[in-house]
Order: structure tokens, then C-alpha cells, then sequence
């Protein structure tokens, strides 16, 4: 028997031996050992269902449903890797995966500075960026475990597999369309940190509004490119207009320029009068529906109480209207001002990563992801936050290039539009965090960098 057949028995043994005692101590874990056994007997499957699966997750954020899950891919990924060697097996991965892991690795220094009293913080603030540097380990972990799915799994099977992932939070959806807030509360807010308002924005499953209409863009994408390959046209365009309700229905002014900076790029690459003139009625449809809400009219409204539009009114004037006049704008200048002025004190490497709501006057996220970069990680953590999305785009870019295979360059194209717009988006809102919407679109880069040129476009 070769070594690597013998490693592998023998660690079967050890694994059929710990989970008697578990089960014997847990008996829950029946549950688990199933799930265990089956990912790695049925490896494609398993993959493809965990993908789907975390869409649906945020919702259990207050049991800490998703960081478990997080964590136990992290695991599946990292035992796979393990049985892969023993059996003799190639790992598969890019170059920018090690590009991508050398960075994560790299923000684990603001980890290990922190109990040292190198940065802002002191050692009370590890936690935290120890959730967060997880958080960011996940995202690699999910780039590599899909990367196993290279020459196994057919990349527009995967890519249609994953619409299955827009199921549970469109459901939801509905249900907050059309349900009262009494039986909405006990399910989609048990502790109440909405308020209970359901009926004004919809956020699905995904815990606020505005990373409901992130995760919803991204999948606009894959409809949209869907769309552009399919012969039953009309049945996508369907999709993508029931996406575009959602869409509409979150209520994020931040999206309505994401889709704006989305649309522009899509047609970029062949301008002429029919993509202008459909690029200009979508973007018109779009803010005429977004405005024909009172909320919507509100939140338009509010922007022109703001220095951004109004000349007449100071930043410093602004700021002090932030503590009484409900402007979302406003308050996110004085909380800026405020952060930007604490960065002074530890200019270089900031206070720690996952830190900043530490930082911040009222305990919330910066609402401007480059000032979080900032002060979580100083100018060194900002200059690396820009490297890691600068390398992104350049990636995409020349994958659409040189790609032969035009659905592989369509696909490289809609994802360009996202990573374009995503950084425009961080301006006014913490986009960092929507760790849904990372978690698919890691999934769908790594399915970007394989090389789709040996596939019969029109299999």
C-alpha cells in the first residue's frame, strides 16, 4: 500500500474513532457527521449546495448562524486540502490566489499588533480584529475550495447553479412586500434592531436594505449575462426585472449610482445609439420609480439640503444641522470629520482591524470604507486596501482581453462593471461589510481566472 493510501486510512480510522465519541457526547452531532461524510463522498454537490446555502444565513445573524458557517467551510476547505496531498492529487489554484492570500496574511499584522501596543488600541480590542481577520480568511478559503471545482464542474453550470441562491431571499422578500410587521418582527427581527419597519425598504434575508441591494446587483450581473448567451430571452428578462423591483424596493440612494456606474460600464465596450439610448431609459425608469415613493422623494430631497448640492451651505454649517435635521448626508460628514481628525493620532497603522467602530464618536461603521481603511489600518492599511481592488480590476481587465471565448469575455465584462462600481459605492457606504456579497463574489472571480477557451461556447 502506497503512503498516501495508508495516510488516508489510517485517518479515516482516526476520524471514524473521534466521531463515536462525539456522538456518543453530542448527540446532535448525528447531524453533522452525515453532512461531514457526504462532502467529501460527494464533493461537487456538497460545494454547490454551501454556495447557495449562505444567502439564506443572515437572517440567524443574532445566533451566529453565518460566522459558524464561515468557520466550518473554512474547515471542509482545509481537511480537502489535507485528503487531496495524502491521495497525491494536484491543489488546484491562480496566481492571484496567492496574490490574494499574501494579502490576507498581511492584514493579520494589524492582529498581532495589537496586544503588542503598536497601534491605537490596546489588547482588549484583539476580538474584534480577530472576527474580522476570519472574516477575510473565509473569503480565501471559499476562492480556493471553488478553484477545486476546475475541470470537474462546468462553469456556466455553476454560474446558473447559483441563481438558486436568489430563492429563499426573494421569498423573503415578498413576505416583507406583503405581510404586516407583527408576523414579520418574530422571523426576519427578533431582536429588533429594525425597528420593525419592513414594509418601507425590503432587505430579504440579508439584515439591512443596503446589503440587500449589493448582493441584488451582483446577481443582476449573472441575469444579465444570462440574458446575452440565452435564445429565451424573454424568460431573463423577466428575472432581471423582478431584480430590479427588489432592486428599487431597498431604497438605497448609494445603489441607485451603483447601477448607474454598472450600466455605463456594460456598454463601453460597443457604444452606440441603441446601448446609450437603453442605458439612459433604464437609468430614467429606474429613478422614476425610485421617486415616485414618498421615501424615495424624501431621500432625493435630503441630497439637495447638503454641500454636495446646495453651495450655500458649509461643510462646518452642514455638520451642525447633522445633530437636527435627520440628514443622512449631513451626519455622515460630521462623523467623516470626526474620524479623519482621530487618524492624526496614529497616523502610519491606525487602531487594528475590525476596530473602527471602536474609533468612532457613535459606536457605527465610518459609512466611507476608505476612511475605515484608514483608521483601522493608517496609511499603510488604506495603501493596501487600494492595492487589493486596483489588482482586482486589472485582473478582470485582462482576462476580458484576452479572453477567445466570448461568454468567458461577456462574464469578465459584468464582473468589471461590478468591481468598477463597488469602489464608487464605498464613498458613502460600508460595502467592507457585506460579507454576502464578497462571499459570491470571490466565488465568481475564481470561476473568472479558469480558462474557458476549451469549452464549445455553444455547449
Amino acid at each position: 500500500m502506497r503512503i498516501p493510501a495508508l495516510a488516508t486510512s489510517l485517518g479515516c480510522v482516526i476520524f471514524g474513532i473521534t466521531s463515536g465519541f462525539v456522538v456518543s457526547a453530542y448527540p446532535l452531532a448525528l447531524v453533522g457527521v452525515p453532512a461531514f461524510v457526504g462532502f467529501f463522498s460527494y464533493f461537487e454537490q456538497a460545494v454547490l449546495i454551501l454556495l447557495v446555502l449562505r444567502s439564506s444565513l443572515d437572517t440567524f445573524s443574532y445566533l451566529s448562524i453565518p460566522a459558524i458557517y464561515a468557520i466550518g467551510v473554512d474547515i471542509l476547505t482545509l481537511l480537502y486540502l489535507v485528503v487531496t496531498v495524502f491521495q497525491g492529487r494536484k491543489i488546484k489554484c491562480d496566481r492571484f490566489w496567492w496574490f490574494f492570500a499574501i494579502w490576507v496574511m498581511f492584514q493579520g499584522l494589524w492582529v498581532i499588533l495589537l496586544p503588542l501596543g503598536g497601534l491605537g488600541l490596546d489588547g482588549s480590542a484583539v476580538p474584534d480584529a480577530i472576527r474580522e481577520w476570519t472574516r477575510l480568511f473565509s473569503w480565501l478559503m471559499v476562492y480556493l475550495l471553488v478553484m477545486q471545482l476546475k475541470d470537474r464542474v462546468h462553469p456556466h453550470k455553476i454560474i446558473s447553479f447559483l441563481l438558486l441562491a436568489l430563492v429563499i431571499p426573494l421569498l423573503a422578500g415578498v413576505l416583507q412586500m406583503i405581510l404586516p410587521p407583527a408576523i414579520l418582527a418574530p422571523i426576519f427581527d427578533p431582536t429588533g434592531t429594525s425597528g420593525g419597519d419592513f414594509s418601507s425598504r425590503i432587505k430579504g434575508t440579508l439584515g439591512h436594505p443596503n446589503t440587500f441591494a449589493t448582493f441584488l446587483l451582483l446577481f443582476i450581473s449573472l441575469v444579465y449575462w444570462q440574458f446575452t448567451k440565452s435564445r429565451i430571452r424573454w424568460l431573463w428578462l423577466t428575472l432581471l426585472g423582478v431584480l430590479m423591483l427588489f432592486y428599487i424596493s431597498t431604497k438605497a440612494i448609494f445603489s441607485l449610482v451603483l447601477l448607474i456606474v454598472f450600466a455605463i460600464v456594460l456598454i463601453s465596450p460597443k457604444l452606440n445609439i441603441t446601448n446609450i439610448l437603453s442605458c439612459i431609459i433604464l437609468i430614467t425608469l429606474v429613478l422614476g420609480l425610485f421617486s415616485s415613493t414618498p421615501y424615495g422623494q424624501e431621500r432625493l430631497s435630503s441630497i439637495l439640503q447638503t454641500p454636495l448640492i446646495n453651495p450655500d451651505l458649509p461643510i462646518d454649517r452642514a455638520i451642525l444641522l447633522s445633530e437636527t435635521d435627520s440628514n443622512s448626508f449631513n451626519w455622515r460628514l460630521a462623523q467623516w470629520t470626526y474620524l479623519l481628525k482621530k487618524s492624526h493620532d496614529f497616523p502610519l497603522l491606525g487602531y487594528g482591524l475590525g476596530n473602527s467602530i471602536q474609533v468612532s464618536n457613535n459606536k457605527l461603521l465610518p459609512h466611507n470604507d476608505y476612511i475605515r481603511a484608514l483608521i483601522e489600518g493608517g496609511i499603510i492599511g488604506l495603501v493596501s486596501y487600494l492595492v487589493l481592488f486596483i489588482a482586482q480590476i486589472r485582473h478582470l481587465f485582462i482576462l476580458f482581453k484576452n479572453s477567445l471565448n466570448p461568454l468567458h469575455k461577456n462574464f469578465c465584462l459584468c464582473l468589471l462593471a461590478i468591481i468598477l462600481a463597488i469602489p464608487v459605492g464605498m464613498i458613502t457606504e460600508n460595502i467592507w461589510s457585506h460579507t454576502t456579497l464578497f462571499f459570491y463574489w470571490w466565488t465568481l472571480f475564481a470561476i473568472a481566472g479558469w480558462d474557458w477557451n476549451k469549452y464549445n461556447p455553444s455547449n
